[in-house]
């Protein structure tokens, strides 16, 4: 028995998200036998480890074969989209789209909010980490331009609450921010064409709703949509 996979399953399925660069996470990243072998204790019980280079967590999901036998056949919608409503939904895609897509154009292309736009980073590092190049958008702007899409005020603040509770975004004041599952549970290949040249293709001819930059924020703190990826 490996006893840092187990340890490393148990941190998972109690934090619910770990940091990239946390020691364990780290090693399963880089070590292929720590990685098989957590692989394996997870898919003993219809689960997945879950990342991207994008992201600055990683976190547990259900395989997709194992999820109508722990759903069922009613209420599969409600159940694999976190019980959000459908306007829950789709603030939640339009939240993606406003703060994951400009940030991986950023760490595709080395820019960090700190950088002029001209200024690049050699191509050959590391993609920049979330927290250097995420920028979050403003509530206020957020309400304006789809308050009557999403169901005015009361239903867009109640979603935000549980979008907050749930871990996909982060409220500072006005600002709303990338929150540690919002990068991992949206499948990217997926819906980057859909929602640019789709359903949202009018909110990209629009100018951005960004904000406040995540890593300028952190430090002045001290302290039409596919299923997502369930989560443990």
């Amino acid at each position: 028995m490996n006893d840092d996979s187990q340890i490393l399953i148990a941190r998972l399925l109690t934090h619910q998200t770990l940091r990239r660069d946390d020691k364990m996470v780290k090693r399963a990243l880089s070590d292929d036998q720590f990685r098989a072998e957590v692989d394996k204790r997870l898919l003993e019980c219809g689960l997945k480890l879950l990342d991207n280079v994008y992201a600055d967590h990683v976190t547990l999901a259900l395989h997709r074969n194992v999820e109508p036998k722990i759903f069922g056949a009613k209420d599969i919608w409600q159940n694999n989209n976190f019980g959000l409503t459908r306007d829950g939904v789709a603030l939640l895609v339009v939240l993606w789209a406003q703060i994951i897509l400009p940030k991986r154009e950023r760490q595709e292309t080395h820019v960090t909010v700190d950088d002029d736009q001209n200024d690049l980073f050699d191509k050959d590092n590391p993609i920049p980490r979330a927290e250097d190049t995420s920028i979050g958008i403003s509530y206020t702007a957020l309400l304006s331009d789809f308050g009557d899409k999403l169901g005015k005020k009361t239903r867009m603040d109640m979603n935000l609450g549980q979008l907050s509770k749930l871990g996909f975004i982060e409220r500072r004041g006005d600002v709303i921010l990338e929150g540690p599952l919002l990068d991992l549970m949206m499948d990217t290949d997926v819906l980057k064409e859909r929602i640019i040249n789709g359903a949202l293709s009018d909110v990209f001819k629009r100018a951005p709703l960004a904000a406040v930059p995540r890593k300028s924020d952190a430090a002045n703190d001290a302290e039409a949509v596919e299923p997502l990826d369930t989560p443990n």
